[in-house]
């Protein structure tokens, strides 16, 4: 299947969607691109088992329609897509069917239809050395092993986004007080979280820490914070909430539990829907959009990658998504809105002028 709708300013539907069984494994394989109004579209790929196929179809929808949004307030001069790679049961074991590089060769093919239009990256059942393989059959690629060239694991300037968006929203709330004053409740102790929980704990701020993953607690003592069970780090008393584990988490029941004044994280798609995003408004919690402090990972590689830019100029570029967020919370302050709704006023702005947030200025 190939649906061609055209560019347009809005995202009420796609521009392009290829959705077609793999040559060598039979396996679907969707290419939803939601936009390249400001440029070609950017989405990682994600491989997993779905219900249905057409609940892989819907995913791939939804996850680059937020690329859409996540590039364009990132300041990139690129649109959103996404690749959705949905496993039959025939595919139980994931990398050890030794099918992998077959399937990674049949999303290099459907990639590659978009001559340069769409460029891919890891996301949840792939990484670096994945791409690596994509990379043998489609320049479109991103984040590939250093070793081949590429910016390689994207966690640490993920965390560094976050890093700054926290020091945005504490500058926003608490101008006149320090990170040691302060207490902060990290949920999801993996790459990117860990590498957070360590600054902040570095900085002295009081730490109550949680992940699926017993064997993580071990960092709990290093830090002198608190282990608590997932549940409980949720609606732990503190004052911000940072969700760096899975999205969905911000519920009518959750938010009406939480303690936190702030929530600020890595987690993507945070609100089980945006409606969430008023009963945190109406609590006085102020949420910082997910598809702004996550974005640390696709500035860096589009900057080193596609750009030429150096580690440290790269580095540069990611932190001044604490800058763009501070700009977002004033304006909501201002307008008296959630920060969600003054984001997609933002989106919907840049995609229908048709100019990135950093088009004519320096970086």
């Amino acid at each position: 299947m190939d649906t061609t709708t055209g560019p347009r300013p809005g995202r009420a539907r796609p521009e392009r969607i290829v959705a077609a069984r793999g040559a060598r494994t039979d396996q679907l394989v969707a290419v939803n691109v939601d936009s390249t109004r400001l440029g070609p579209a950017l989405g990682g790929c994600r491989v997993r088992h779905y219900r249905t196929w057409q609940d892989g179809l819907a995913d791939a929808a939804r996850l680059s329609a937020a690329m859409t949004g996540k590039a364009a307030l990132a300041g990139l001069d690129h649109g959103g897509g996404k690749t959705v790679v949905a496993l039959d049961g025939s595919f139980a074991r994931g990398r050890a069917d030794p099918r992998w590089r077959d399937l990674l060769a049949d999303v290099a093919d459907a990639v590659e239809q978009f001559r340069g239009g769409y460029v891919t990256g890891p996301d949840i059942g792939t990484g670096p050395a994945d791409m690596d393989v994509i990379g043998e059959r489609t320049a479109h690629v991103l984040c590939r092993t250093e070793a081949a060239g590429g910016s390689g694991d994207s966690s640490v300037p993920t965390a560094l986004g976050v890093d700054a968006s926290i020091d945005a929203v504490c500058a926003h709330l608490w101008p006149a007080r320090d990170f040691s004053t302060l207490s902060f409740a990290v949920h999801g102790l993996g790459h990117v979280g860990e590498l957070v929980a360590a600054r902040l704990a570095a900085a002295g701020a009081r730490l109550v820490v949680t992940d699926l993953d017993e064997s993580r607690r071990a960092l709990a003592g290093t830090w002198g914070a608190t282990w608590v069970a997932p549940e409980q780090a949720l609606v732990a008393p503190v004052d911000v909430l940072v969700p760096c584990a899975v999205g969905g988490i911000l519920t009518p029941r959750t938010v009406g539990e939480l303690q936190a004044r702030a929530v600020v994280g890595a987690a993507n798609n945070q609100l089980d829907d945006d409606a969430t995003a008023l009963l945190l408004h109406a609590r006085g919690i102020t949420w910082a959009p997910d598809t702004v402090v996550s974005a640390g990972g696709i500035v860096s590689s589009v900057a080193r990658e596609r750009e030429g830019a150096t580690v440290d100029e790269a580095r540069r570029r990611v932190r001044t998504i604490g800058a763009r967020l501070a700009r977002l919370l004033e304006a909501a302050t201002v307008s008296g809105e959630p920060p969600l709704h003054e984001a997609r006023r933002e989106v919907d702005r840049l995609l229908a002028t048709g100019r990135s947030a950093l088009s004519g200025a320096a970086r």
